[in-house]
């Protein structure tokens, strides 16, 4: 008889990681009846990737509202899945990822239904409530509630463990974000037409490639963790703009998130954010996914703070340099694929500094051996499922 296994995911890093595992339980139809769910908690962001991996929801909470804060969505997302479970589907594990309000209640609703839960990318800890906030705790929250814990390295194991979670119950098997970064490289590698048409498309966004070209570096800078807004986020935005003072051959480019926390700083450090030709600072609108890996490929640093390209930027040999004060991701430091920065002004100036002017440290740190697996994390999840 087939397992009914749910699939429960709402952002875009989310339906990223997830993508790969509703993949591989949809090839194993003869074992395994998958339903997927999405919360919308990224809508246009959400949306663009279930096109780019071709995945159609069987149910759509659609939960975004202007102006909501964390308990509305936490609200809504208990309250759907509750509908769904009561009324519409039952199965017999729930599968969620990571640290997001989706995971957390998305988990919580099927803990109150008596349906098993399955923690993909579990067991990451910087064992501070508030930093990253929320995210932290709900990783915690959704880590007490699961039943089969998917670790993507031995330290999230070992943080597992040390919570006391039983050991059986607990799979290492690599990040799936490095099998999604593997399927769309391969898809890309074997279309010219679709990398000429992505780069396309980032032109229409404000930046041409080919700009790089003739030698040119490209800093690839991503900005919207809720810890950092306020006096952090200026102090990011303060050390960008002095770094593209600097460095006149560099290009600096910033695909800004769509939250207006992340665009008033940015817009009172900067003024007029048109974007010029004989400039090389260049704010332009959130990439999809598809396209903002071609942008990771062609960049030279990444400047972020950012969670899951700690794991992706590695894998394509690009230097992190992290703004943030803590990492639940200390493989990537122990590694020496990324550097903490936090939002200190002076860090992320020398830090950057250090990268574009010293090429042992650069070669130092895009040598270095991603952490995150081999990309074959949804398979591994698969065969557990399967036992």
């Amino acid at each position: 008889m087939k397992k009914k296994i749910m699939v429960v995911f709402g952002t875009r890093p989310e339906a990223i990681k997830m993508a790969p595992v509703v993949k591989a339980l949809q090839k194993c139809d003869d074992k395994f009846e998958t339903v997927i769910t999405v919360t919308g908690q990224h809508r246009e962001m959400l949306d663009q990737v279930l096109d780019i991996f071709d995945i159609k929801p069987d149910f759509d909470l659609n939960i975004m509202r202007s102006g909501q804060d964390l308990t509305d969505v936490s609200c809504r997302v208990l309250q759907g899945m509750r509908d769904i479970f009561v009324n519409k589907c039952r199965p017999d594990i729930v599968l969620v990822h990571g640290d997001t309000s989706t995971s957390t209640f998305a988990g919580i609703a099927a803990f109150y239904a008596n349906i098993p839960v399955g923690h993909v990318e579990a067991g990451l800890r910087t064992h501070n409530k508030l930093s990253p906030w929320p995210e932290e705790m709900n990783r915690q929250i959704t880590g007490r509630i699961a039943d089969f814990h998917f670790a993507p390295t031995s330290s999230s194991r070992l943080n597992l463990l040390n919570e006391g979670v039983d050991g059986d119950s607990i799979f290492i098997t690599g990040n799936t974000v490095i099998d999604a970064l593997h399927i769309v490289v391969d898809r890309m590698e074997s279309n010219p037409e679709l990398v000429a048409e992505i780069d396309n498309g980032i032109k229409r966004m404000g930046y041409n490639l080919e700009r790089l070209s003739n030698g040119r570096k490209m800093v690839l800078i991503t900005g919207h963790r809720r810890e950092n807004f306020g006096e952090g986020f200026l102090s990011i935005c303060k050390a960008i703009k002095d770094l593209a003072e600097k460095y006149r051959d560099v290009d600096f480019v910033y695909p800004m998130h769509l939250n207006p926390n992340v665009r008033k700083p940015i817009q009172a450090i900067f003024g007029n954010l048109d974007n010029k030709d004989d400039g090389n600072l260049f704010f332009i609108e959130p990439l999809e996914y598809l396209a903002f890996v071609r942008m990771m490929s062609k960049s030279y640093i990444i400047l972020t703070d950012s969670g899951g390209i700690q794991e992706e930027a590695p894998g394509l040999g690009k230097p992190v340099v992290v703004m943030r004060d803590t990492t639940e991701r200390p493989e990537a430091v122990e590694a020496g694929t990324v550097k903490l920065v936090g939002t200190d002004y002076d860090k992320i100036v020398s830090t950057v500094s250090t990268l574009l002017d010293d090429s042992n440290m650069y070669k130092s740190m895009s040598n270095a051996i991603n952490p995150y697996g081999d990309g074959n994390a949804s398979k591994r999840i698969i065969e557990i499922l399967s036992e």
